[in-house]
């Protein structure tokens, strides 16, 4: 499965990072870096927050530490591996905040009929259930099946083996299909 994250090749990255360091053209590469990586890592904290409302202060959270970290950036890791460490912790961070008794709020198609309501019931019974998993299953998940990342993108990002991805994503499939057929 091919990922689905902005693809800056080494090349446009190091510009990027060599614009970054020159005062003169730190904006500019930042709104550039933000245009690129905003609806990946909205969609990213929305799929692990569960709510709009969260997933979006969690992505102004992100971008907020991007800009202020990204002169300091090393380049040890990839520039959307690291970006997308700082959206796992920052959208992780912002759901513990919440609390227990508020719903979560899954984007769902409006209108009527029967078609729409049976897709807005399954689209709540489908976050209900994933937010009933463990947080290390959720994100696995989240990054494979809804971001199409790669077993091995996914550990550089979670900073674990590979082997630790695909015990982790076969945890979530079981226990997200234990917890969709409870809910039937």
């Amino acid at each position: 499965m091919a990922s689905r994250l902005p693809a800056l090749d080494a090349a446009a990255e190091a510009a990027l990072l060599a614009e970054v360091r020159r005062p003169a053209g730190r904006d500019a590469a930042f709104r550039a870096l933000f245009e690129a990586y905003r609806a990946p890592v909205l969609a990213l904290c929305l799929h692990l927050t569960g709510s709009r409302t969260d997933a979006e202060d969690a992505m102004q959270e992100v971008f907020l530490a991007v800009h202020s970290a990204l002169p300091r950036f090393r380049g040890e890791a990839r520039l959307t591996t690291w970006i997308y460490r700082i959206a796992l912790r920052t959208a992780l961070r912002t759901r513990a905040r919440r609390r227990p008794s508020e719903p979560l709020d899954p984007e769902t198609p409006g209108g009527g009929g029967e078609e729409a309501m049976r897709a807005r019931l399954e689209a709540r019974h489908l976050a209900a259930a994933l937010a009933r998993l463990p947080a290390e299953q959720r994100a696995v998940l989240s990054l494979f099946a809804l971001d199409g990342l790669g077993h091995r993108e996914i550990a550089d990002i979670l900073g674990v083996p590979e082997g630790t991805v695909w015990s982790r994503l076969h945890g979530a499939r079981k226990r997200l299909a234990a917890e969709l057929g409870r809910e039937r």
